[in-house]
Order: structure tokens, then sequence, then C-alpha cells
């Protein structure tokens, strides 16, 4: 592994403690202005402080985020499909070119195993680490699910080998029944997806189980910023990821951040 792809990696990973808290706000590249990102602006300033990782579309990155910002960025790098077609009909939007210039310290793309488009989705992952090698990029595969396909521990860890086979430096997947199983089989670090919203508490035990189950930590989007009180939330993930708190602690934290002065995002 070159200097660079290490060093990469350790903006993404935190060395202090091995964990990450990735911020995802890459849901309008197939969602369009979804609820907490329709002023993608606004959100990304109130959060990013908190976050160890931004994951967002290039082209939010140049419109909505500081040019002087700290926080290291996950480029998303795949898409060509929305929420109205086959999803996993997906293309490389980005060249590794551009990812260079806007200063990303990896690319994310998604696989779709078991999906219509399975092979494409996976030569593309292919094509994006060879690329990655020649610049030391790390590469992020996310493992979608096709419509088919449960999210249980057989699939999800198919998906997550199948990921590291072919090259990929982190893996991004969900929780499941079973997951120690899914973390022992795949040689790259894991971090795990919040998916679609659900309660706060819900969310924080989902994020503890995955950190005690093996993960490296969590790429959270819609569980934070769709809160009523997203700042309290992240700073409540943190706790767990970073600061090894149980769920207890973590809510108790989050309902004393709650009386902070925030508004919830459109």
């Amino acid at each position: 592994m070159s200097w660079g792809l290490k060093n990469r990696i350790s903006k993404i990973i935190k060395p202090k403690t091995g964990k990450t808290v990735m911020l995802a706000v890459d849901h309008g590249y197939f969602l369009g202005p979804t609820t907490g990102l329709k002023n993608a602006k606004e959100t990304i300033s109130s959060l990013v402080p908190y976050a160890d990782t931004l994951m967002l579309s290039r082209g939010i990155l140049r419109t909505c985020v500081d040019s002087k910002i700290e926080t290291p960025i996950v480029l998303r790098v795949s898409g060509g499909t929305s929420i109205l077609t086959e999803l996993s009909n997906e293309g490389i939007t980005c060249a590794m070119d551009d990812a260079i210039r806007l200063n990303a310290v990896g690319v994310a793309l998604s696989i779709f195993v078991g999906a219509q488009y399975e092979r494409q989705t996976l030569l593309n992952l292919a094509k994006l680490v060879d690329e990655g090698e020649q610049f030391g990029m790390p590469v992020l595969a996310v493992t979608a699910v096709g419509k088919d396909m449960a999210r249980d521990a057989r699939y999800l860890g198919l998906a997550c080998r199948i990921a590291a086979e072919l090259g990929a430096n982190i893996v991004k997947t969900y929780y499941c029944k079973d997951f120690s199983q899914v973390v022992e089989s795949c040689p790259v670090p894991i971090v795990v997806a919040g998916g679609t919203k659900i309660a706060e508490k819900e969310a924080l035990e989902l994020t503890y189980n995955a950190i005690s189950e093996g993960a490296v930590g969590v790429d959270m989007g819609r569980n934070i910023f769709q809160s009523d009180y997203p700042v309290a939330m992240i700073k409540a993930v943190r706790s767990i990821v970073h600061e090894g708190f149980t769920v207890k602690e973590a809510l108790d934290l989050f309902e004393k951040c709650k009386k902070e002065k925030q508004k919830k995002f459109d």
C-alpha cells in the first residue's frame, strides 16, 4: 500500500480510535431534493463540524461546501439513474482526475449484487480500483441491495467479500443479524449504513451493535439530518463510535443536547 493511499485512509478512519463517523449527504444523486437536503448548504454547514468525513457528489461539493473546510471528502463517483428507473444500471460519473482536483481522500461507488446490472457495477468497481491504485486513492464500495435480496448475513457477506476481492479498501454495508459473521469474512474495514429514517433510539442501538460486532464506524445520513435534533443526534452517534458510550449514555447525551438551539432541516 502506497504512502498516499495509507495517508488518505487515515483521514477517513481516525488513527486515534480506529473508528469513523461519516456523514452521508449524497442521496440527491438519485433521490433529488430529499427531506433534510433541500437546502444542502445549510444542512452540511451545521453538521460538518461533527463529522470525520463528508460523503457527497462533486456538484454539491462545489456549490454547497466552503473550500476552507477541514473535514475530509469522500466523493460519490457512481450514478446515472434515478429512483424512477432501475437503480443498478449505474456507471462511473466522475473521473479520477477530478477527484484528485477536488482533494478527495476517497471515492465511493455502489455495487448491486443480485440485481439486473450486477456485472456492470462490479466491473465499474474493478476499473475504479485500478485507477485508485494509480493515484493512491482509496475506494469505498457501497453494497446496495437488489430489490429481491434480503439484508441478511448470507447476502451481505457475499456482497462485502466480492467488493474486497475486487480490491475495495473499505466496504459500506447494512447491519443485520449475525453481523459479526459478515465482518469476519471481509478482509477490509466495514462501515455501516444508517439506512432509512428510524427512531433516534433505534439508530443509536444500530450504531452500538454495529461497532460492538466489528464495524469501524457508520456512514449515516437520514438518521442524522432528518432527525428533529440533527446536531444532538450526530453528537450522540459520535459518543458511541469514538468514546465507547452505551446506548443509554448516548441517549442521555442526546436529550441534553436537544436543549441547545438548533432547527430541523427542510
